[in-house]
């Protein structure tokens, strides 16, 4: 089965943005709603959120709009049909029924309900209909968040739920968990039994919403948002109506006790505190005088707002500097103080209700793990947590808080480790979901590590293709990184057949160690920050002239030094999802290990032939780099210029090295050959640079920027003209090399600049100065 086109059923917020995500994918889609002005606005509303749904945007074009009554014949057309009206069982039979008269026989149609029973919803149609009909549903926001739980019932084709999965995996990017049709399905009903074991908490004056958003944070792995700001930006009606629909359908099943909203909640609903959508949840924001906001938070007694406390949580500072997050985890779990206890409290009878349910809505634990870590960003799922802190502890545990979860006897998942003398149902994490996945981790599971510092490993992915992978902190480059990148294509160049340069961590690379910048420069070591220059400088142009090809599989945060390893690529397999872009001129620098260079090769490699007009090309490269402009999405870092048309894009992320591998074992099998050394690159000279050097001075006058921008801006001008030349010429690149180099040690002397660092180390955040 083949899907080229798709229709959605329902503009709301869920809808449109599945539409805007299959757009992203090159799908044309239909988009319909009770009338064609729904669908319209529901499509406006997404092309306005924050963060995008579309990858560029243009993208929203592919999306067709039309009415159920006038259009829904059109669903005839579609492949794929993708029901997403209002949570009403009614509702979408209705609808349902429609659908079943207008679709082409063998077209595939699912709900993306997030919890009435898909085998209910199929009652009354056509064997064809039950036969192609499944759940899919994808969580919000449907571009950011891997997941997507596919829910058969009994009739559905295998073909069907592997032809959604395979595409849902390869097309859309998305983690598949195939779920049963239970309450709910995995996700929510978890997260919805974590989250009422904490409103409880919080209902009984034990712990204040601050104190709870801190130790459910990244303290155990889980997104800044934590409880109650992820409550917020969900919508508590939301969550409310999803509650009461869990609690009707598991009736009296065990532990259904709980599945009761605090009155204090209750009492918010009912005075429209729905959250950050209402302006007022858990957090209300409230403009001062001078402009500024201030963040106020509910207390949960009164119901008004305060001024935030800073929680004094001592345990939390003093495992901070615990890089592992299971060791962190578990000393958390068992410290004596308001942590420990809340965690035995809380996380210790969610983990025992968990592993008591999983049978009934899961095909396994492994499954369980992945959903939790897809579509809820913990870092560590349910087993992956009972094998952090021990089976026993946890039972322990869970045995002083809420005995009634186990008066039945310990949960078969975890009575049959401890049976077996097992603290744990496995060794680490939960395995990858599929063997072309994760293939840099199962590479290192069976010691394919070839060579290693502090930054950054060589490991050897099999079939003759060496990988560099970076370790440091966010991926930082530094010293260890540059000399691994040189033992990279040395290694490979002698025993290998290709490189990929790549990591299965969220981000590819946050940049150069500004740190270590900083202090080189304060103790004025002008030659060591020379010679590191240089060394990473090499480093570039030793992956692009490398005797084997050489495929860099960017993610993430790509920035800087990152986004120049990119550059100097034979070949780029980049994720979907990634935020790429020479940032160097925030921090009062300009791009040194030959991005500025690159980029000024592109450009000229842009110009039309026969042409003789320098300056188009190269003022849209200079503004690039001069206004530190980031991709927002890998689509997007072609129109910037950091990306080229040979260069390919994977929407799964667990499955980019995969493709990288794939690519460079391609570029073998075509024979790669390394590139010709560049040595007539064709410059604009004192004309280009005259012309950018008006530019900033307008922009200087017009107050858009500082006078420390000017200096950083004519120093980058310089170079993107190839110097100071008195007429277009050419240039090679270790002149232009030499040129960045030169602008770049001039700049890291500059008091100004150092401040800019200084900041951005401080705060995370560009100062203009």
């Amino acid at each position: 089965m083949v899907i080229h086109s798709v229709a959605v059923l329902g503009a709301g917020t869920m809808g449109a943005q599945i539409a805007a995500h299959f757009a992203n994918t090159g799908v044309p889609s239909l988009l319909l709603d009770v009338t064609a002005d729904a669908a319209r606005q529901g499509l406006e509303r997404a092309r306005t959120l924050k963060p995008d749904p579309f990858f560029t945007p243009d993208t929203w074009k592919l999306i067709t709009l039309g009415s159920f009554d006038a259009d829904l014949r059109r669903i005839s057309e579609a492949d794929w049909i993708v029901e997403a009206v209002v949570e009403q069982i009614d509702i979408k039979r209705g609808l349902l029924e429609k659908v079943d008269a207008a679709r082409r026989a063998g077209s595939i149609v699912s709900s993306n309900t997030s919890g009435i029973p898909i085998a209910a919803l199929a009652e009354g149609r056509s064997p064809d209909f039950r036969q192609h009909w499944l759940g899919t549903h994808f969580f919000n926001p449907p571009r950011y968040l891997h997941l997507l739980e596919v829910i058969p019932t009994p009739e559905t084709s295998r073909d069907v739920v592997d032809a959604v999965s395979g595409f849902a995996d390869r097309r859309l990017g998305k983690g598949v968990v195939i779920a049963k049709d239970s309450p709910n399905f995995i996700g929510n009903h978890i997260g919805l039994y974590a989250m009422l074991r904490i409103l409880a908490k919080v209902a009984a004056g034990e712990y204040t919403i601050e104190e709870v958003d801190a130790i459910t944070g990244p303290p155990l792995g889980r997104p800044k948002s934590a409880t109650f700001r992820t409550l917020d930006i969900a919508g508590i009606d939301v969550i409310g109506h999803v509650v009461v629909n869990l609690r009707a359908r598991l009736g009296n099943a065990p532990g259904s006790e709980v599945w009761t909203l605090p009155p204090f909640v209750v009492r918010m609903l009912e005075r429209g505190m729905t959250g950050e959508k209402a302006g007022q949840g858990f957090y209300r924001r409230e403009k001062r005088p001078d402009g500024e906001s201030d963040i106020l938070t509910l207390d949960p007694a009164t119901l008004t707002y305060r001024q935030r406390r800073q929680p004094r949580l001592p345990s939390l500072d003093a495992t901070a500097s615990i890089g592992d997050l299971r060791e962190r985890v578990r000393t958390l779990f068992a410290g004596q103080d308001r942590v420990g206890a809340f965690l035995r409290e809380t996380l210790a009878p969610t983990l025992v209700y968990t592993a008591q349910v999983t049978p009934d809505i899961a095909h396994s634990a492994d499954d369980v793990d992945r959903v939790m870590r897809w579509g809820f960003g913990w870092e560590l799922g349910p087993f992956e947590l009972v094998d952090a802190i021990g089976i026993q502890q946890v039972l322990d545990a869970a045995r002083q808080s809420s005995p009634e979860l186990l008066a039945d006897g310990v949960p078969p998942l975890l009575d049959e480790p401890l049976r077996r003398g097992r603290q744990s149902l496995r060794d680490g994490e939960a395995p990858p979901a599929a063997p072309d996945l994760q293939i840099l981790r199962t590479a290192k599971e069976r010691s394919a590590v070839v060579r290693k510092n502090a930054g950054a490993s060589l490991v050897d992915l099999g079939d003759g293709l060496l990988c560099v992978e970076f370790h440091s902190k966010m991926n930082i480059v530094g010293t260890d990184t540059i000399q691994m990148l040189h033992a990279g294509v040395r290694e490979a160049s002698r025993n290998f057949a290709a490189l990929v340069v790549g990591n299965e961590a969220s981000n590819f690379s946050a940049g150069a160690n500004l740190m270590l910048l900083l202090l080189e420069a304060q103790e004025e070591n002008w030659e060591e920050i020379d010679a590191t220059v240089r060394a990473f400088q090499q480093a570039n142009m030793a992956l692009r002239y490398a005797d084997v090809p050489v495929v860099v599989a960017p993610a993430g945060l790509t920035l800087g030094g990152g986004c120049e390893i990119v550059l100097h690529a034979d070949r780029v397999q980049a994720a979907a999802e990634g935020y790429i872009g020479l940032v160097e001129v925030g921090v009062g620098l300009i791009p040194a290990a030959g991005g500025t260079k690159e980029m000024t090769v592109r450009a000229a490699e842009s110009m039309p032939p026969g042409t003789t007009d320098y300056l188009p090309p190269i003022q849209r490269a200079f503004e690039t780099v001069a206004f530190a402009k980031v991709s927002s999405s890998t689509e997007d870092a072609r129109r910037l210029g950091y990306l080229r048309p040979v260069d390919a894009v994977t929407m799964n992320r667990e499955r980019l090295l995969a493709d990288a591998k794939a690519r460079a074992l391609q570029r073998v099998k075509e024979g790669y050959q390394a590139p010709p050394p560049r040595t007539a690159i064709p410059v604009g000279g004192d004309a280009v640079l005259a012309a950018l050097k008006l530019g900033i001075h307008l922009a200087w006058r017009a107050g858009r920027i500082s006078e420390h921008d000017v200096l950083i801006g004519r120093k980058l001008a310089t170079v993107m003209a190839g110097g100071t030349l008195p007429h277009p010429s050419t240039v090679t690149e270790q002149e232009l090399l030499d040129l960045e180099r030169e602008a770049f040690l001039s700049l890291v002397g500059e008091r100004k600049t150092l401040e800019r660092i200084q900041h951005t180390l401080k705060t995370g955040k560009p100062l203009r100065n």
